[in-house]
């Protein structure tokens, strides 16, 4: 057994406090949480984990959110340890698999425990790094199923950025696996400052009053406008004008947005590079460079640029030349050899790799970059920029949360190199400066749950457990400790209504009579006619949301909505919501709130071949189709009253009026109370209602998936059946539909090429609003996504039918440019018909693979072969790099 003190001796530097913590907790048998900053060292602890397994003779595994980080830390242990000793295994590598410290991703971790694989046996200690991705929408999950299944005699090392309720997450880990040691570290290694660029002139962003950081006045007086007062006289009355004119303050005079090209020769004129900038945007990031350059900036020495070329060429050296021409290589090493970079996931992993290897060498001075950047990659820098704190969070564009500034400025600051990482937040013109300040003050980043029953953890469930070994398993997730916490704070004010009811209750006593009952009439009368209105609203609803989704390209309707009130031809429908160009050329996506009677198909205008809706000449043209038609708004229907229902609510009502509280001359005032006592009783019903739901939720809802599966024939009695046994190897968002697919022998008889096609459109998913039409590849391929769709049709009914909504839409728009790909055809051809960035591009194939991987391990011999061979053709060239 390896000893702390000893192993800490091995370091060049003194281990901080709480790394000594976490280690002795460790060292003593514990679980451990260690929540700290970015570039704290939290890494240390997980060496001592695997130093403690090696020295055991046993095993342990490191995961990972990301396969760019498995990588990086695959690298960095291999230096340390050895070739022999680590493995790999991501969805693109499979190295050393067998080895004593195997690095991974947490999805393979997760497919080896639903498999029960051997590779678990003489495993120790299991490393979770950046442990906060649980909280991801899209793959968060995996952890908490992770943490779940995993056995208990293993310890786990959980690695986190700060986080305000590592507490309450450490709580939840110790209920699930035992003791578990808590570590937080709220000190950055490296203090943070943090600056307000105005014009050209850095600011500090908070000043010290009474001991507290205070936003700088002075900056706050650059937000005010003195405001004056011009007279001038009307020529024909002589009546005298005031007009009141805003301006900046006396000597304010400089307070502008700098541009880019400004802003990084600020940030060197300060000796703050090397530097992040983040720019929420791809095309933003790329831009930024083509500015920088074309403005002559240059950031290197000529020492540093040729290294620079030289190391940039010799990553590419596997590359064709070709390739390297259509991916712009060699405008890329010219960037780089200036200094400045683009990161983002556009661009090809050799590319990012190859920025983020020269950046941590200090060669690169300035790198754009999104947000993804913030995801555990080990880029850190002196200082971080951010430009707009507005940000596009898919539906609408939000203000950056105090968790978000805190994960974007994490990396200023390098340990052992700088004395202070610097923090610049360029001025804001819709922001009010008091709540930038307050925004980078506060330390808030609450970890939530993303966790959800899917079908392809359900299956595992049923083939592993009973169903209440299944249930209880649910019930232990964070999602569930989370909702059970707040039912306490639910159930006290349930106490607290009830004794405000009984206190009303006494108020409404009549003398002459059961008033509660006399009420109990009259609302009965109002509640038949409120529940004709409802019900006439949810139908009134529901045929409007057929009726949208009933609406065809080309279908000229009136959108009576007040602001864009007028003719609309709809363009394209996605998940029943249509996109339509308005007469004015703007273009929009309707939804329910935009009718109050289903939309009425007035004529069809043929759309325009080619082009793009993005294209402002394409929106004139059909723009004036739409003026030119001679067409009028469909006449509104007229609500009417049911007598049905008027001769129900007027029997209550003279019942009512018979009874003897009727004349009481205290009525009004029991009725006052009577009223209060009816609204608290509804609250409570609502609370009772959130506490059942709120009590094994994903219980219930793992029993409303499995009776979609079962209803599909995966699985009967709680017991797998064959068709289940394949969706139990299928993992990720269409796993039902392609083991559907399969069962309906939708791959057989296909070439390899019309195979990946076929299996992109589970797979890809357009970063366009509105994408654009496009076409499956072949006429075999075109019978087969027919019967695709068909298929989507069927499971979606079965889930409306059980209240699930799990499987997506099927989009075909990778279909042609893999087919392409798969052919033989060059990178150059494929992505000029195309959209795709390349980075973009060898994503989704590398996406395609795993899942024709994982196909090709399920399906029958003959599909089986295809698939392989489809598997070969697509990973060729450039998507064949895996980065190690």
């Amino acid at each position: 057994m390896i000893d702390p003190t000893r192993f800490a001796a091995r370091y060049p530097f003194e281990l901080d406090a709480f790394q000594m913590r976490a280690i002795e907790a460790l060292h003593g048998g514990e679980s451990v949480l260690v929540a700290a900053p970015t570039g704290s060292g939290k890494t240390v602890v997980a060496e001592f984990a695997v130093d403690r397994a090696l020295a055991a003779d046993r095993k342990c595994f490191y995961t990972t959110p990301l396969k760019a980080l498995s990588n990086q830390k695959f690298g960095d242990l291999v230096a340390r340890l050895g070739a022999a000793k680590v493995g790999l295994l991501t969805g693109d590598n499979a190295i050393n698999g067998d080895a004593p410290i195997v690095v991974m991703t947490t999805e393979v971790l997760r497919n080896m425990l639903y498999e029960r694989s051997e590779a678990l046996d003489d495993l120790v200690t299991v490393v979770m790094d950046e442990v906060h991705y649980l909280q991801d929408p899209y793959r968060g999950g995996v952890w908490e199923e992770v943490l779940i299944h995993l056995p208990l005699s293993i310890s786990v090392v959980c690695l986190s950025a700060t986080i305000s309720n590592a507490e309450e997450f450490g709580e939840w880990i110790g209920t699930l696996r035992g003791v578990t040691r808590v570590v937080i570290e709220e000190k950055r290694p490296v203090p943070l400052e943090h600056h307000y660029l105005v014009g050209r002139e850095l600011h500090p962003m908070h000043v010290e009053q009474n001991g507290q950081a205070a936003p700088n006045p002075y900056v706050v007086s650059l937000d005010r406008e003195e405001v004056r007062y011009k007279t001038y006289y009307r020529r024909g009355s002589g009546t005298a004008q005031h007009q009141r004119i805003p301006r900046p303050r006396e000597g304010h005079r400089r307070v502008y947005v700098p541009r880019r090209e400004e802003v990084v020769e600020v940030l060197a004129e300060q000796g703050l590079l090397p530097a992040i900038y983040f720019v929420f945007s791809r095309a933003g990031c790329d831009r930024s460079v083509e500015w920088l350059m074309g403005a002559g900036i240059r950031l290197t020495t000529s020492e540093e640029a040729s290294r620079i070329r030289t190391f940039a060429e010799m990553r590419v050296a596997w590359m064709d030349e070709e390739d390297l021409k259509t991916l712009g290589f060699y405008d890329f090493q010219e960037a780089l050899a200036a200094g400045i970079a683009a990161h983002h996931a556009g661009m090809l992993p050799v590319f990012k790799e190859t920025v983020e290897e020269l950046f941590e060498a200090g060669l690169v001075k300035i790198v754009f970059a999104t947000e993804t950047l913030s995801l555990g990659i080990n880029m850190p820098a002196r200082s971080v920029v951010i430009e707009d704190l507005w940000k596009f969070q898919g539906e609408r564009h939000e203000l950056l949360t105090p968790g978000e500034y805190t994960q974007l400025t994490g990396r200023a600051g390098r340990r052992g190199i700088d004395e202070l990482g610097h923090a610049v937040v360029v001025v804001q013109r819709n922001v009010a400066f008091e709540r930038v300040a307050s925004l980078a003050s506060t330390r808030t980043y609450e970890l939530t749950s993303s966790f959800r029953p899917s079908y392809n953890m359900a299956v595992n469930l049923v083939r592993n457990y009973t169903r209440d070994e299944a249930h209880h398993l649910l019930n232990s997730s964070f999602a569930q400790f989370l909702a059970d916490r707040g039912v306490v704070t639910l159930e006290r004010e349930l106490e607290r209504d009830r004794a405000q009811l009984a206190g009303f209750r006494e108020q409404m006593r009549c003398h002459l009579g059961d008033f509660a009952a006399y009420w109990a009439l009259r609302e009965k009368a109002a509640a038949v006619r409120d529940e004709f209105r409802k019900g006439r609203e949810r139908a009134r609803t529901e045929s409007i949301r057929e009726g949208l989704a009933a609406l065809r390209p080309g279908d000229v309707i009136f959108v009576p909505r007040a602001r864009r009130r007028g003719l609309a031809v709809v363009l394209s429908s996605r998940e029943g919501r249509p996109t339509v160009l308005a007469q004015d050329r703007a273009f929009f996506r309707l939804g329910l709130r935009d009718f109050q009677e289903p939309p009425t198909v007035l004529t069809k205008v043929p759309l325009p071949r080619s082009g793009s809706v993005r294209s402002a000449r394409y929106r004139r043209d059909l723009a004036a189709r739409l003026v030119a038609l001679d067409v009028r708004a469909p006449r509104k229907p007229r609500g009417g009253v049911d007598a049905r229902v008027e001769r129900e609510a007027a029997r209550y009502e003279r019942l009512a009026e018979a009874h003897p509280c009727h004349d009481c001359p205290d009525r009004p005032d029991h009725e006052r109370w009577a009223s209060r006592a009816s609204q608290v009783d509804q609250q409570i019903r609502g609370l009772d209602r959130r506490i059942r739901t709120r009590t094994e939720t994903l219980a219930r809802q793992f029993d409303r998936v499995l009776a979609v599966l079962e209803e599909l024939g995966y699985v009967r009695a709680f017991a797998i059946e064959p068709k289940g046994r394949t969706l139990a190897r299928i993992y990720g968002e269409g796993d039902i539909l392609m083991a559907e697919a399969l069962a309906d022998g939708l791959l057989d008889g296909l070439e390899p090429s019309e195979v990946a096609a076929v299996v992109s459109t589970t797979v890809y998913e357009s970063r366009e609003r509105n994408p654009r039409p496009s076409e499956m590849p072949t006429p075999a391929s075109v019978e087969r996504y027919r019967r695709f769709q068909g298929i989507w049709r069927r499971v979606r009914e079965a889930e409306d039918r059980h209240q699930v909504e799990l499987c997506r839409e099927l989009e075909d728009g990778f279909a042609a440019p893999i087919h392409r790909w798969a052919q033989g055809e060059s990178l150059e051809d494929v992505l000029r018909e195309t959209d795709m960035s390349p980075g973009d591009f060898v994503r989704t194939c590398k996406q395609v693979l795993d899942l024709l991987r994982q196909i090709e391990d399920v399906a029958p011999e003959g599909v089986s072969n295809v698939v392989r061979r489809a598997r070969a053709a697509v990973n060729r060239g450039v998507v064949s790099y895996t980065g190690v």
